[in-house]
């Protein structure tokens, strides 16, 4: 399925599986291939029964088309267990130069990434981590336009899936977290729903920000409070993925 030739909006309106089903059918990329064969859960599918993978991307600025990858950090996960085991974390070349500003925020620099692989090189290790899982990220508009727009340039072709953005239902559950003129006269802050913030309500631990492998267990965490503490184990993944 060539970057030039876009998903009809009629796939994009089927339900998940389907999607799969279909994108499985048009995908050249065998990694792509198989990761829509492994398939992906009904949104009837409760939480509980759903694997999961905790993603996160460091990269060099924030735009997909203008920015690249320089790490990944993921863990697979349920609601009842993050297994360590399996977290992953990779340093990659990206393919437009580091900028100043992203080294001081992640603090990956030139000659970590002088000798680190090309993201084509470790491929079938990420899809072996993301097959037949969920992400789970904390602000959706960076890992999958980005993962995206990394596999157009070198596969010729994108991506579709869905995610659970814990990011998005901390901004759900707290509507009115900007402080009013009279709560600001009152010394009132504002309500942060980044991560580290967000992960202060709920009492977990302070982790040390930037780094994509802590991140992402960090929103894992996050994301087993969230259930914990506003929904249900039984609330079907249809009413949570994005």
């Amino acid at each position: 399925m060539s970057e030039n030739v876009p998903v009809p909006d009629a796939i994009k309106r089927l339900p998940w599986p389907e999607q799969y089903q279909t994108l499985a059918s048009m995908a050249e990329a065998p990694v792509l291939k198989a990761f829509y064969e492994a398939g992906c859960v009904s949104a009837q599918t409760p939480i509980c029964d759903v694997p999961m993978v905790a993603l996160d991307f460091e990269t060099t600025g924030l735009d997909s088309e203008e920015h690249s990858i320089v790490s990944i950090g993921l863990i697979p996960f349920t609601l009842d267990a993050i297994a360590l085991g399996g977290a992953k974390h990779w340093v990659v070349r990206p393919r437009l130069p580091l900028h100043q500003t992203s080294v001081t925020f992640h603090g990956i620099t030139h000659a970590d990434i002088d000798q680190a692989p090309d993201l084509s090189d470790i491929l079938e290790e990420v899809f072996a981590s993301l097959n037949g899982r969920i992400p789970v990220v904390h602000f959706r508009s960076i890992e999958r336009p980005f993962l995206n727009v990394a596999l157009q340039w070198r596969l010729d072709e994108g991506i579709r899936f869905p995610v659970i953005d814990t990011m998005a239902i901390e901004a759900h559950l707290h509507p009115d977290r900007q402080p009013t003129f009279l709560q600001r006269v009152k010394g009132e802050k504002p309500i942060s729903i980044r991560l580290a913030g967000s992960r202060t309500r709920y009492g977990l631990p302070h982790y040390a920000a930037h780094n994509a492998l802590i991140d992402a267990i960090a929103t894992a965490e996050l994301f087993q409070a969230q259930i914990h503490h506003h929904f249900s184990p039984q609330t079907p993944i249809g009413d949570l993925w994005l």
